[in-house]
C-alpha cells in the first residue's frame, strides 16, 4: 500500500530516529553513526536471544546495519524506525537459523554469558509463573533456569517476547515486524506466557529444574 505524504510526514515529526534515517538517506555519516550508537546494544541483545551465540549475534548485527545503510536511498518512513530495523533483523536472524540448521550447529540452550538472564526476561518469566521463588536465587542460577525456560518457546514466541519486553513494542508494531495481525500477536504472547509458566512452576514449587527443549 502506498504511503501518503501526510502519513510519511507524521512519522518524520514524531519519531526522531526516522528523522535521523532521512539524514542517512541524504548521506549524512554522522546521523548513521548516531543510529548505530542508539541501537547497537539493543539489536545485539535481541539477536543473541534469537541465535544463542554471542559471536554470531555480533556478525548479524553488523549485517543488519550494513543492510540499513545500503537501503538508505530507498528508505521511506512507512513505520517507526525501530519497527523497520527489527523487521530487517528478524529476516537476517531467520536466514542465519536456517543456515545453522542445515549445518546441524544449532545451539538450543543459549550462551552461558548471553543476555537471557537480564531483568526484563527474568521478570516476565517469573510473572508468567504466577509466583516468586520461595528462596533467593543467585544470578547464575536464575540465568540458567530462565535460559532453559525461554528455550522452550518457539522462535516466533521468543521474538514476540523480546520485542515486547526489550523494545516495549505494542501488538501492532510487533505484528508489523512479524507480518502478523495485532490479535495474532496477542495470542502468541499469551501462549508464550503459558509456556514459561509451565516450564518454571515445577522449579519454583519443588526445586525441579526445567528440562531443555529443542527450539521449534
Amino acid at each position: 500500500m502506498a504511503l501518503s505524504e501526510s502519513s510519511a510526514q507524521a512519522y518524520d515529526l514524531r519519531d526522531p530516529d526516522v528523522r535521523l534515517m532521512l539524514q542517512v538517506r541524504d548521506d549524512d555519516a554522522a546521523a548513521f553513526e548516531e543510529l548505530v550508537l542508539r541501537y547497537q546494544a539493543r539489536l545485539l541483545a535481541v539477536l543473541e536471544h534469537l541465535c544463542g551465540k554471542r559471536d554470531l549475534a555480533e556478525d548479524l548485527a553488523q549485517d543488519v546495519f550494513l543492510r540499513v545503510y545500503r537501503a538508505r536511498k530507498r528508505y521511506k518512513p512507512t513505520s517507526k524506525f525501530s519497527t523497520w530495523l527489527f523487521t530487517i533483523a528478524n529476516n537476517v536472524a531467520s536466514n542465519a537459523r536456517r543456515g545453522m540448521a542445515r549445518r546441524r550447529e544449532v545451539n538450543v540452550e543459549g550462551s552461558e554469558s548471553g543476555p537471557l538472564g537480564v531483568n526484563p526476561i527474568e521478570q516476565m518469566a517469573l510473572a508468567a509463573s504466577g509466583q516468586m521463588p520461595t528462596r533467593q536465587l543467585d544470578k547464575t542460577e536464575m540465568r540458567d533456569i530462565v535460559n532453559v525456560a525461554v528455550a522452550a518457546l518457539s522462535e516466533r514466541q521468543r521474538l514476540a517476547v523480546l520485542l515486547a519486553k526489550f523494545e516495549d513494542m505494542n501488538y501492532a508494531d510487533i505484528g508489523e515486524v512479524m507480518d502478523l495481525s495485532p490479535q495474532a500477536v496477542k495470542s502468541l504472547l499469551s501462549r508464550a506466557r503459558a509456556t514459561l509458566r509451565d516450564a518454571l512452576e515445577p522449579y519454583l514449587q519443588t526445586g525441579e529444574r526445567p528440562q531443555p527443549s529443542v527450539t521449534r
